[in-house]
């Protein structure tokens, strides 16, 4: 397919037939960034960019493809409970009582829900793959009634879960028995950093400096605790400019190797506008195509990748786009591809990354893996991984952040079988320790990694995270059975 007409100036791509263009003079609206309070850690939320590491993810924020917007399919009542079927045994936690909910009541009147109803969806992680029995949920709008709650239940031996946009996907976000949610919906101030201990005592440790070099940066120990140290209130946030030139390309690739020797050149050539780099294998093409009816440009490869550059001026980042598809499709590297610069195309394009966690849902029972290795690696372990389970497992599929390596591995099947999860536990652990990677890149150890924090962390570092969860939290009350492994 020639060039379309609306960008006659690209001339140089006028002899690829096998590239297609869409392309427009309307230039891309970006979304607002926006943050999740998730299991009250701040982690922000993936899939909506977020400036971080080279290339990994863009500077500019991805159109919206969120999660909370499109739910699995069974019902809340079909979902196991975590106890039974993981069978866990509960803490010695005081159970809660009617004089216990009148008095928060009395703190929040309006926002302390009991109503069973209202409760399922709270209960239930977004995966709809395990299932609390929490019987209260406050919604609290200020530190202060953070702090009052907390003093409470701390007093009471109480033990609380906080909850964000409950989007998680280690079920970290939703309670393993009756603890109390504890959810940060309402509370959208964005004005310093204050965190909630467990016994009620807050602290605010973050001006709007840029650079404070003053002690122990305490606010990272919190925000990657997941909940179990404290609960965030407030933050401040540095928001970057809104790039003003935004292009996407979709390519494909006839082999991961050549999804690698991509990203190398791709790097080399655009520099500081490269914004994005991520990688799907065919099966997530499929699995889209499937279940979510949507339709890619670009078909026939073993392999794709989206590459995104943001940046202040639309002529420099579309020659160097231009040179960089040239070299990639002269050598070889890629064998069909399709570039965007409007809006509603570019949003196209992610959205067959992005709800690529959705499609899984609709496949069957999902068991998810994010894992970190050595970029030359990455695929790797969906290959041998694919291997071990053969036709045990419906499909296994890799996708992910090329740039950071972090590799999104899920394996679905009809059902939840604990053979399949034996078959497929430790066996992913040990493999990606085996080349020193990472068993969670980005979504926490929650309560399904918890107990395999060995593979990636020495047993100093976990003895250190114990020491400090017992001296903020001597009760234990914060986001129980979360995180570090039993008995911590």
């Amino acid at each position: 397919m020639g060039i379309s007409s609306a960008a006659p100036h690209r001339s140089v791509w006028s002899h690829w037939a096998q590239l297609r263009w869409l392309t427009s003079f309307h230039r891309r609206t970006l979304t607002q960034q926006s943050m999740n309070y998730a299991s009250g850690t701040l982690q922000q939320r993936k899939p909506p960019g977020v400036p971080t590491s080279v290339v990994s993810r863009p500077r500019g924020v991805r159109p919206q493809g969120r999660r909370a917007f499109h739910a699995a399919s069974c019902s809340f009542q079909e979902v196991m409970l975590t106890s039974e079927r993981y069978r866990v045994q509960r803490l010695p936690f005081s159970h809660l009582s009617d004089r216990d909910v009148a008095f928060f009541e009395g703190i929040m009147p309006g926002r302390v829900i009991t109503n069973p109803e209202e409760l399922k969806p709270f209960n239930v992680d977004w995966l709809k793959s395990v299932r609390g029995s929490s019987k209260l949920m406050l919604k609290p709008q200020t530190t202060v009634e953070v702090s009052q709650v907390l003093r409470y239940c701390h007093e009471r031996n109480l033990a609380v879960n906080p909850q964000g946009g409950n989007t998680g996907l280690v079920g970290g976000s939703v309670p393993v028995f009756d603890e109390i949610i504890l959810s940060t919906v309402l509370m959208n101030q964005i004005i310093s950093f204050d965190k909630v201990l467990a016994d009620g005592s807050v602290m605010d440790c973050l001006a709007s400096l840029r650079k404070d070099n003053t002690g122990y940066d305490l606010k990272q120990l919190f925000i990657g605790s997941e909940g179990t140290l404290g609960v965030i209130t407030a933050v401040s946030i540095l928001c970057p400019q809104k790039p003003k030139a935004v292009n996407l390309a979709f390519l494909g690739c006839q082999s991961f190797t050549k999804v690698l020797e991509t990203f190398t050149t791709c790097r080399a050539m655009l520099g500081e506008i490269l914004s994005a780099y991520e990688f799907m294998d065919e099966k997530c093409m499929e699995l889209v195509e499937k279940h979510l009816k949507l339709s890619s440009p670009v078909a026939g490869s073993p392999f794709y990748v989206l590459i995104e550059t943001s940046g202040s001026s639309s002529t420099h980042d579309e020659e160097k786009l231009n040179n960089f598809l040239e070299q990639a499709m002269t050598s070889g590297l890629v064998t069909d591809g399709t570039v965007a610069t409007d809006d509603k195309k570019i949003k196209m394009l992610w959205s067959l990354r992005e709800r690529i966690t959705e499609a899984l849902t609709h496949d069957g029972y999902v068991y998810k893996y994010d894992i970190s290795l050595p970029v030359g690696k990455l695929y790797d372990l969906v290959t041998d991984t694919r291997a071990r389970l053969g036709h045990n497992a419906k499909n296994v599929v890799g996708y992910g952040h090329l740039g950071d390596g972090n590799l999104h591995l899920n394996i679905t099947a009809d059902s939840y079988s604990h053979s399949l999860l034996d078959a497929i536990e430790p066996f992913v652990y040990e493999w990606t320790a085996r080349y020193h990677g990472s068993i969670s890149a980005e979504h926490g150890l929650g309560f399904k990694k918890k107990q395999f924090i060995q593979y990636s962390k020495p047993s100093e570092a976990v003895f250190l995270m114990q020491r400090f969860k017992a001296m903020l939290d001597p009760k234990g009350i914060l986001n129980p059975y979360k995180m570090l492994p039993s008995g911590s």
